[in-house]
């Protein structure tokens, strides 16, 4: 069951950023290479388990001297 009854519905918001991403196919090239940039990297496991060994342990009240 949907949860709109009718579902051929379709925004202003939805139409303008559709019809933009039809005229402007650089700007979709562009949030990929964003992406790419920024997110999809590769995880080194070794090092991320060698740096969460090498942490030290932060005392529960920072700002007490000892």
């Amino acid at each position: 069951m949907p949860l709109f009854k009718d579902t051929r519905y379709v925004s202003e918001t939805t139409q303008f950023l559709r019809d933009f991403l039809d005229k402007h196919p650089e700007v979709a090239q562009g949030q990929l290479e964003g992406r790419a940039l920024l997110w999809d990297k590769t995880v080194d496991r070794d090092f991320q388990r060698d740096a969460e060994a090498a942490r030290l342990k932060q005392k529960p009240y920072v700002y007490q001297t000892e």
